[in-house]
């Protein structure tokens, strides 16, 4: 008989499953129940703007083209589907959210998350239907960029990125971690098709969350300069709410919530 090699992903999950207990059993982190809306105080460095400017035309006029169409389109289907969308995208990226959880040290969000997942993929149909929330195991989001915020890395210079959008570096580089990180380990064809099928969601959905504060801005004089600093201050209302350790997310001021979608 050959010799086996243990799977990668039986490796990643016994890593996972280390790390959840060493964060369950050697931090601790306050519990807060999201209060009123407040916004925290943020800076935005913008040293090469003229160059984010010329991105920001190109990013704008595939978004005005194609993408902002798409999502007006998207939000008259009927609310059932697109609900069904929305719970399906962010169930996909719980295994994400439950990874950031651990690395800050967030033992009781990791549960919450850990048990989200199970039971929306599973009860829940691969996610459509969030039983969860119905349970009261309310979603929060999570990700590198507010991880690498909660280490007190700085945020950096605004980059403007090609097709994915205005961020501070700090922000950026965590993007640019999430596409290299893949909880599923080695995927089989059906979780790549459901991989595909969340992506193009995500992107439709995402943007479809955002138009009514994206049309609200560009009434605003300067568009790049309006959405720039909502996605500021909504980041760095994220990392402070990440910080504090609320097992639920707070909510967000205004719409600011979809100015990073």
């Amino acid at each position: 008989m050959p010799i086996t090699k243990p799977a990668p992903l039986l490796v990643r999950s016994t890593v996972i499953v280390a790390l959840a207990a060493l964060a369950s059993g050697c931090t601790s982190t306050p519990t807060a129940t999201p209060g009123s809306c407040e916004s925290v105080p943020f800076t935005v460095h913008d040293p090469v703007e003229p160059v984010n400017r010329g991105i920001f035309a190109f990013n704008r006029a595939v978004d005005d083209y194609a993408l902002a169409p798409i999502a007006r389109g998207y939000r008259k289907l009927p609310d059932m589907f697109q609900a069904g969308v929305h719970n399906f995208v962010a169930n996909f990226g719980e295994p994400k959210v439950f990874i950031n959880d651990l690395l800050q040290g967030n033992g009781q969000r990791s549960v919450n998350t850990l048990g989200r997942f199970a039971i929306n993929t599973t009860v829940g149909i691969v996610g459509l239907i969030d039983v969860s929330g119905k349970l009261g195991i309310e979603r929060h989001e999570s990700d590198f960029g507010q991880t690498f915020g909660v280490w007190d890395i700085a945020p950096g210079p605004i980059v403007e990125l090609p097709l994915l959008g205005t961020a501070n570096l700090r922000d950026a580089t965590g993007k640019v971690v999430s596409f290299a990180v893949d909880p599923f380990g080695d995927n089989s064809d059906t979780v790549e098709t459901l991989g595909t099928i969340k992506t193009v969601g995500g992107v439709v959905d995402g943007r479809a969350q955002a138009l009514p504060l994206t049309d609200k801005l560009q009434a605003q004089p300067d568009y790049y300069v309006a959405l720039r600093d909502a996605i500021a201050q909504r980041r760095a209302d994220f990392v402070a709410q990440g910080k504090l350790g609320s097992v639920q997310d707070a909510p967000h001021c205004g719409d600011e919530g979809a100015a990073n979608e």
